[in-house]
């Protein structure tokens, strides 16, 4: 089309000659012959919403791969987000920035990085008794093989936390599902969940989900601590405050770095525009906002791409300073994809 059939087509005279054309070809049309195209188009079944449930980039000599576990809607992101802050707050953010006020879809996205050499799986998901119940939650089991793994193919699992949307999908059926591999924690974090009696209340409904789904693999556990690595090129990064021993992971390939952050966000928005904000499932709060803020600020300083458990999936992105104290998540779009 070239530009003066463009400007054609927005004036008021084109569009009147169209229609009026559009008009004469339905009068030529049989009379028969409109009703059909009319019921066919009224009879379309819908084919239902759909997500990507994986994602994979090439990275220096690795290869990594986020998978979905859930893409369900929950309340917030009050006062998940935002704790001590008031709701008006977090929901005028929200509006300003386009979002629902009441209701988000957080990410939950298992990665897998594959070197070349072994295949490590960062958290396991839901599973069939994490904090999204299934048929909403713990998909990683079955998306395995859609993205192209087996459970056998896992060499490492690695665990940044304890909480049960990250252990839940380690047992299935009673059974480790992934039946080859080690497991790796921090020391702190292992010993913070392993013990029977300690807990109460909800503390000890997700004690509990640890324990069973940690206890069947006891005897392949490494327990690791910041600056350790997991493999060379794959090191634990200090991000205490979620839970006592959090860990992030800083996985480096060919002179590149990417950073494998946990849970050191629960919203693209929120999170990240006031780190101060408190995280009601943080454990030490203020602990929390202050590893907030510095690893922000080291994925700001160093333009890090930053693959975000709690991310919109495919759960990758971006992080820039956008005034005092505040960062703002940018999404990937095309940049890993070279």
């Amino acid at each position: 089309m070239t530009k003066t059939t463009i400007r054609e087509a927005l004036s008021p005279a084109m569009n009147r000659r169209a229609l009026m054309a559009a008009g004469a070809g339905l009068a030529a049309m049989p009379v028969m012959g409109v009703a059909t195209a009319l019921s066919a188009n009224a009879s379309a079944a819908m084919l239902g919403n759909w997500q990507p449930k994986f994602y994979r980039f090439k990275f220096g000599d690795f290869e990594i791969t986020t998978i979905s576990d859930s893409e369900a809607f929950i309340d917030g992101p009050f006062p998940i987000i935002g704790e001590n802050a008031s709701e008006a707050d977090v929901e005028t953010l929200m509006r300003d920035n386009l979002l629902p006020e009441k209701r988000y879809q957080p990410g939950f996205s298992p990665t897998i990085v594959n070197t070349g050499k072994e295949i490590i799986l960062f958290d396991t998901g839901n599973g069939a008794n994490g904090f999204i119940a299934r048929p909403n939650g713990g998909w990683l089991a079955a998306q395995l093989h859609p993205a192209g793994f087996k459970p056998d193919d896992i060499d490492i699992v690695v665990f940044s936390h304890g909480h049960p949307d990250h252990v839940g999908g380690t047992i299935e059926n009673a059974q480790p599902l992934f039946r080859n591999a080690r497991y790796v924690i921090g020391g702190i974090e292992h010993d913070f969940w392993a013990p029977e009696g300690k807990f109460t209340g909800d503390l000890e409904k997700w004690a509990s989900v640890f324990r069973s789904n940690t206890k069947p693999v006891a005897d392949r556990f490494t327990f690791i601590k910041p600056g350790d690595d997991v493999i060379t090129g794959i090191r634990a990064v200090e991000a205490y405050g979620h839970t006592p021993g959090h860990l992030a992971f800083l996985i480096e390939s060919q002179g590149k770095s990417i950073l494998y952050w946990g849970d050191c966000a629960h919203h693209q928005v929120a999170s990240l525009a006031h780190p101060e904000w408190y995280c009601i499932f943080n454990s030490d709060k203020p602990l929390g906002a202050k590893t907030r803020r510095r690893i922000y600020d080291m994925a700001a300083t160093e333009r890090l791409p930053v693959i975000g458990y709690h991310m919109p999936f495919p759960s990758i992105g971006y992080v820039e300073r956008n005034g005092p104290g505040s960062y703002r998540w940018l999404a990937h779009t095309y940049q890993l994809n070279l």
